[in-house]
């Protein structure tokens, strides 16, 4: 896997996860008090920046093969979660994500938490919500940077892929002051789905003895496999739904 390959698969996976966490934050920050979601986002951040300084080194000392099983079936579990939902998504079975619609919600129910502060904090619903915001979905991000990183023995250039996802995401959420809804978000998670399935089980394999023809040129034809396999599962669901709705209709005329 080259440089590249590592930056842009890190880069794409920490850009969803920071729209996420910003659409928390700006519901946070304009709905009750910029200075205690502020504060919030600065703890969350502290916190994931003592759990990345502690699991870095360790994941580095794992023996190679025995991390790339490890986190080949982490990635896996990690990946296959996130194809679930897109495929049930652009299967027309689930809603799909809509950023707005979540700010909306976010802003309701912010609006009508009690008011009230502890210690310095002026506002605490605010700081709890951005808090738990930064701190859940940076943890995920955290998660793709290390083992990315680890894995490639490149942890250096998967935190800067991230760095640079969270920054991009942040400049514009804050530019525009409200939630990215024109993101492809919906599209952005089913390639990221895509992209870990197919890292995890070519990692996976690798950590557990397995030589893939090619090297590392088998993810060219494994990364297209198990897109085309997600893309035939929506199709089948679509039409399988079509048809059902197809017969009630026509059940009840």
């Amino acid at each position: 896997m080259g440089d590249g390959a590592l930056f842009l698969a890190v880069f794409l996976a920490c850009a969803v996860e920071a729209v996420e966490a910003l659409t928390i934050v700006l519901a946070a920050g304009t709905s009750r008090d910029w200075r205690s979601a502020i504060t919030g986002v600065v703890a969350g951040v502290a916190v994931l920046a003592v759990v990345v300084a502690a699991l870095g080194p360790a994941l580095t000392a794992v023996p190679l093969e025995g991390l790339r099983l490890v986190v080949g079936g982490l990635l896996l579990v990690f990946g296959l979660q996130w194809m679930r939902k897109a495929i049930l998504r652009a299967a027309g079975l689930k809603a799909l994500h809509d950023e707005e619609a979540i700010f909306r919600a976010e802003v309701a129910a912010a609006g009508s938490a009690p008011a009230g502060g502890r210690s310095l904090v002026a506002d605490w619903y605010a700081f709890t919500l951005s808090f738990k915001g930064v701190l859940l979905e940076g943890l995920e991000v955290a998660f793709i940077a290390l083992t990315f990183g680890a894995n490639q023995r490149n942890i250096p250039l998967a935190a800067a892929a991230a760095l640079a996802a969270v920054l991009v995401i942040t400049i514009a959420g804050v530019a525009v002051r409200a939630p990215l809804a024109r993101v492809p978000e919906n599209t952005m998670k089913f390639i990221v789905g895509i992209m870990l399935t197919s890292f995890g089980i070519f990692w996976g394999g690798e950590g557990a003895g397995a030589v893939w023809p090619g090297g590392d040129a088998a993810l060219l034809v494994l990364v297209p496999a198990v897109a085309a396999f997600g893309i035939a599962i929506a199709a089948l669901l679509r039409r399988a739904g079509d048809a059902s709705s197809t017969g009630t209709e026509a059940a009840r005329s």
